[in-house]
């Protein structure tokens, strides 16, 4: 399986030269550290951040620098800083040009719900409805199953939804795939995961190729 940092890593490859790029709470904000040499992007968070950089060293710490999640980062050079009104008028203004988001499920629909489960404490639904409203490309990073075993990628989703038909892409612990026509298409696994892993853990409509490449990492 991938760990937290190579999941992040593999999301960073999909990061383009020029991109505006929203990243969410928990394990998206990882992607930060993983920017390739070369690819000029700019991280925006939803608290009123355009230009985020990677995590802080000790030397680097402001306490009131800090992402959504609350987590302390930096600002690269050319950053700017304004109030979530207008973090939220770039959102739902088109204005993001790619959305890494994490999820409870996601299903062959493209329906992403992440934001309750029934029962548990609901802090609120946060920005994520805004983003997979105002975003065309949106990529999904979650584990592959929840802690109990039970597949993420079904047929339809259990939990409330967060969007509709808006998430074409999801990178987990054990492949990337990528939703298409009703289905999951398996386009990667991860090192040393066999497609018959894959299969048993994807509860949704898979379609798996002839041939599915393994991950690269360096």
């Amino acid at each position: 399986m991938l760990t937290r940092e190579q999941m992040a890593q593999r999301v960073a490859r999909e990061l383009r030269d020029g991109y505006y790029v929203n990243l969410g709470i928990g394990i998206p904000t990882l992607v930060a550290n993983f920017v390739q040499p070369g690819v000029d992007v700019m991280l925006q968070s939803e608290n009123g951040l355009l230009g985020m950089g990677a995590f802080p060293t000790e030397a680097e710490l402001d306490a009131d620098m800090i992402n959504a999640g609350k987590q302390t980062v930096t600002a690269r050079p050319g950053a700017a800083i304004f109030d979530s009104a207008q973090s939220f008028a770039m959102i739902r203004g088109g204005h993001v040009d790619l959305t890494v988001l994490g999820a409870f499920e996601v299903d062959v629909d493209g329906n992403i719900a992440s934001w309750m489960i029934p029962g548990k404490m609901v802090k609120g639904m946060g920005g994520a409805m805004d983003l997979v409203a105002g975003a065309e490309n949106i990529i999904v990073v979650m584990t592959h199953a929840s802690k109990s075993g039970e597949s993420k990628l079904l047929d339809h989703c259990t939990l409330p939804l967060t969007g509709a038909n808006c998430i074409r892409r999801v990178l987990t612990d054990l492949a990337y795939l990528e939703i298409e026509n009703g289905a999951f298409v398996l386009k990667e696994r991860a090192p040393g995961v066999s497609v018959d892993e894959i299969v048993s853990k994807t509860a949704g409509r898979l379609i798996v190729p002839d041939v599915v490449p393994e991950m690269r990492f360096q």
